[in-house]
């Protein structure tokens, strides 16, 4: 195994693992709770959400450079 091949396996887990992440997030809309009002029931910010989001950037980021890189040509 070469380095492009162990960059684009780090690539696929990468994209694997930010569409886990992402379906992790806890919905950011009213929805049919909005109706009744009952939506500020659960307004807080948890430490959790807070590392979750983090998480999700840090990956996306990553992402995004490593698709630039694999595609530029820039990893032999």
């Amino acid at each position: 195994m070469n380095v492009f091949q162990a960059v684009q396996i780090v690539w696929a887990a990468s994209a694997f693992l930010l569409v886990v992440l992402i379906l992790l997030h806890s919905p950011k809309g009213d929805g049919l709770g909005g109706i009744g009002g009952q939506s500020q029931m659960f307004t807080s910010t948890k430490s959790a959400e807070n590392a979750l989001n983090r998480i999700t950037w840090g990956l996306g980021i990553s992402f995004i450079v490593l698709t630039i890189a694999l595609s530029a040509g820039w990893i032999s």
